[in-house]
């Protein structure tokens, strides 16, 4: 099968969407897939066999790590030398937009999925005004494709409520190679305690920015004697964030990958998640895997996760969250029992079993859909210019206006 992919978010950076889709474009590829990339520029044009195009873009000014890249009508080229049996659109935001377009100018069957709580996300940068019109937009671009997919059950029942349609759930994937108790190293908790090893270790592990609610760990820690905290990830919050915790012992050791990250996971004693706008919380089955145990808020897609006080502590306020930290450092009988749970569920979910679900969900519209293959169903003529500018007027039309 050939995937056209398009994506607001792609390496370099570093968040749960980019894991995903590394490991499905890698499992894809493994399967015979061909894959097309389009994505904001990040200095490569291959991964893992599969061409990556990238679309100049700039930083978002709310959040620079996020970069807006706006469609370019060579894109129609790309996609018509490719010929794709499927178009999957990641969070359509502005560059995904096209995909949209394209599908369906061309006749291209579609799939969005959405990762993002954008609508959520807006109040933590003083921008919930607009939330009823982002709905909208969203409902008007993913009512366009043929199935509409999400990352847990929460966000299933949350997309379908704003009138989303044809909604249904991609299940998790996790690494356990990767991510696994044995990753445990005193090197590791020695750099993360900076020179503490014996002291208690939370971790949190993602993006340093509003919507996390990472001020609330610091409650956490202040409550643990000789508690240690560190920060993995970066964002715009981070200078913000050193301040709040400034005088505790917290360090910010900024991102850590691949067998670093599971290692930090598998040598800490919590990992703690105060997030309320997780669609999925991928990080938190990487901590299962590695058998570091897991407190988070009860929100989102987090309880899809996290069985309550066997695989993981769940909390609906900071309060409970202390309790669940002093529970896990106490009663080291709760804190193993807990541990091994998360490990056994962990180890259920694989991502070449999640990309074969997805591939299944491609097989199925492309069954459903009454084309045979890229259609001229509009004609763009002039100078690159000109075709450039009625190419964007119309999916401007076409994509935001009801």
């Amino acid at each position: 099968m050939r995937i056209a992919l398009f994506t607001e978010t792609f390496i370099p950076k570093v968040d749960g969407i980019v894991t995903r889709l590394r490991n499905t474009i890698s499992q894809l590829r493994k399967g015979g897939d061909e894959v097309l990339v389009f994505a904001p520029e990040g200095g490569i044009d291959e991964f893992e066999g599969a061409r990556v195009v990238g679309m100049p873009s700039v930083p978002f000014p709310l959040y620079p790590e996020f970069r807006m890249a706006l469609p370019r009508s060579s894109m129609r080229t790309e996609l018509w030398n490719f010929q794709p049996d499927v178009i999957h659109v990641v969070d359509p935001v502005l560059l995904a937009v096209a995909g949209i377009y394209y599908a369906t100018t061309l006749g291209v069957p579609l799939i969005a999925s959405y990762h993002t709580q954008l609508p959520k996300y807006l109040h933590h940068y003083k921008l919930g005004a607009i939330e009823g019109l982002t709905w909208k937009l969203l409902r008007l671009r993913h009512n366009k494709a043929a199935l509409n997919l999400c990352t847990s059950t929460a966000m299933v029942e949350e997309l379908t409520s704003h009138g989303i349609q044809r909604v249904m759930l991609w299940q998790r994937g996790i690494d356990t190679d990767l991510f696994c108790p044995s990753r445990a190293s005193m090197e590791m908790r020695h750099f993360l305690s900076q020179g503490n090893p014996e002291s208690p270790l939370m971790i949190y592990v993602g993006r340093l920015s509003p919507e996390k609610n990472i001020e609330e760990l610091k409650q956490i820690l202040v409550a643990i004697p000789g508690g240690r905290l560190a920060l993995i990830g970066g964002g715009p919050h981070r200078s913000m964030l050193e301040s709040h915790f400034g005088g505790t012992a917290t360090f910010f050791p900024g991102y850590l990958q691949g067998e670093e990250l599971a290692s930090a996971f598998a040598s800490a004693d919590m990992f703690v998640l105060p997030s309320r706008t997780e669609t999925l919380g991928l990080v938190l089955l990487e901590a299962m895997a590695a058998g570091c145990p897991v407190i988070a808020a009860r929100a989102g897609g987090i309880p899809d996760i996290v069985d309550d006080g066997v695989s993981g502590l769940l909390y609906d306020d900071p309060r409970q969250a202390v309790q669940a930290a002093q529970l896990l450092l106490q009663d080291h009988s709760a804190r193993d029992r807990i541990r091994q749970y998360a490990v056994n569920e962990a180890r259920k979910w694989s991502w070449a079993a999640a990309t074969d679900q997805l591939r299944s969900f491609y097989r199925q519209v492309v069954a459903a859909s009454p084309s045979s293959g890229l259609q001229e169903t509009f004609q763009f003529s002039g100078t690159p210019v000109e075709r450039a500018a009625k190419m964007a007027t119309r999916a401007f039309i076409r994509m935001v206006l009801p």
